[in-house]
């Protein structure tokens, strides 16, 4: 949009409610600061500058909402006098001159650009205030938006509601946008004449119609512009953005067997005609490419898995895990900063760290990359169609050849050369008759305790 505009995201809750020791907008939605998610949704709105007014961790506040580009700059609210209060905390940046100011909040993480364009629009056509409400069933706790002759001429807290005004079903989310050119003459002239002796945003509607201005409402799904006061709606809110992210996901060209059992963290990306079982958790920074399959038990974070590529069951990838086509890591797997190359296969029961596997290598079941002396780790390299037997360890910093053998049940602390065969192991010794009589005395001792007790 070619008009600037100006966010105050009211953000200084103290999560007296949540029964925190964080700020309350720091709390997680999908792995992600519910501040950072608010920023996103006021990047995407074209919204060039923002100002946080902030209480504690005002810092850490700052820092989550430094997201999408936009110029953010912190306020610091001492008193908690109402919302009108609230934004004018943020009087200076105000006062700069913006053609649009909306205000929003920290803990509503679900809020759509959409809306917030929708609403800067209206503004575009006149509008001097737009309220942005919703239609709910359970209206209790909210300011309800009263209507005559058409238009909105007031929004009502509930505390000084009538009992009629309680039963309208129509409500304030609280966010708003206003006129630029007119906001702090419409901000100064909010009182506290209320039950609660507070200064109220909701009361700009009934000033600006007295001025003359013209007020106009934007409607949003109830579920977007729902706001968190406590671990039960911090769960609610998690549960909505994830039924919203895999429905995108699902209608992109993603398969999800039971979409309700996967948890994808806010910057999941799933390519097309990818296959995800049930019971898989992504964690942040994850990309899985088109056709790869992840089967179920899975838990993801921080790893790029190709086209064609199969994941667990039972498998765990963490940060710098990157599987190459085709490739697979099977059930009961772990990947740690390792490269599994095209067509090889970690297929069960194994721990490949800080290591490279060559394209077309199998790694067989329990072998183990020993990456880790105690203080320092150390990389290991396979090289292309290696064979792994199972039970090896290959203690780092180690190297196997270009088709290398390593025999079932080695140690292996010295490089392998290419196409060579290495056994690290004890010569098998076997004693005839040894078993027997280990368990007849093992029988024997167990009888001798029992006659004593």
């Amino acid at each position: 949009m070619s008009r600037s505009c100006l966010a105050v995201i009211l953000a200084a809750g103290d999560s007296t409610r949540m029964k925190s020791s964080m700020s309350k907008v720091l709390h997680p939605i999908a792995g992600r600061p519910m501040i950072a998610h608010v920023m996103e949704a006021v990047a995407g709105a074209e919204v060039g500058s923002a100002a946080l007014v902030v209480g504690r961790d005002a810092e850490a506040v700052a820092k989550a909402g430094a997201v999408g580009g936009v110029d953010v700059e912190t306020f610091l609210q001492t008193e908690r006098l109402g919302t009108g209060h609230a934004v004018l905390a943020a009087r200076e940046a105000i006062q700069r001159g913006y053609d649009d100011i909306l205000i929003g909040y920290g803990d509503v993480p679900l809020i759509a650009s959409a809306t917030l364009i929708a609403a800067r629009e209206k503004l575009k056509e006149g509008a001097d205030i737009v309220v942005i409400g919703f239609h709910t069933n359970d209206p209790t706790g909210y300011g309800r938006l009263l209507v005559a002759g058409g238009e909105l001429v007031a929004i009502r807290e509930e505390k000084d509601a009538s009992d009629e005004e309680r039963r309208v079903g129509w409500c304030n989310s609280g966010l708003m946008a206003i006129d630029g050119r007119k906001a702090l003459a419409l901000l100064d002239k909010i009182g506290n004449g209320n039950a609660r002796g507070e200064y109220y945003l909701t009361d700009i509607v009934e000033i600006a119609r007295a001025d003359g201005g013209k007020v106009a409402v934007v409607d949003a799904p109830e579920r977007e512009v729902a706001g968190c006061n406590n671990r039960a709606e911090l769960a609610a809110l998690e549960k909505s953005w994830q039924e919203r992210r895999r429905h995108e996901l699902m209608i992109s060209g993603v398969s999800m067997v039971a979409p309700e059992t996967v948890f994808l963290s806010y910057d999941t990306e799933i390519g097309q005609d990818a296959l995800i079982e049930p019971n898989v958790v992504f964690g942040p920074g994850v990309r899985v490419d088109g056709g790869a399959i992840i089967h179920a038990f899975s838990h993801i974070e921080g790893a790029h898995i190709s086209a064609g590529a199969m994941v667990g069951p039972f498998a765990r990838l963490r940060p710098g895990a990157d599987l190459g086509v085709g490739s697979k890591v099977g059930n009961f797997c772990e990947v740690k900063n390792g490269r599994i190359g095209e067509g090889a296969k970690v297929n069960h029961l194994t721990y490949i760290g800080d290591a490279v596997v060559g394209a077309r290598s199998n790694i067989g079941a329990g072998a183990i990359t020993c990456n880790y002396d105690g203080v320092n780790k150390h990389d290991t390299n396979i090289g292309e169609d290696a064979f792994i037997g199972s039970n090896s360890s290959l203690v780092a910093p180690v190297s196997v050849g270009r088709g290398a053998y390593i025999a079932s049940g080695s140690v292996i602390t010295e490089d392998v050369p290419a196409d060579a065969l290495a056994l690290g192991r004890a010569r098998q010794v076997v004693k005839p008759e040894r078993a027997r009589l280990i368990r007849e005395r093992a029988l024997a001792m167990k009888a001798s305790r029992k006659a004593q007790k």
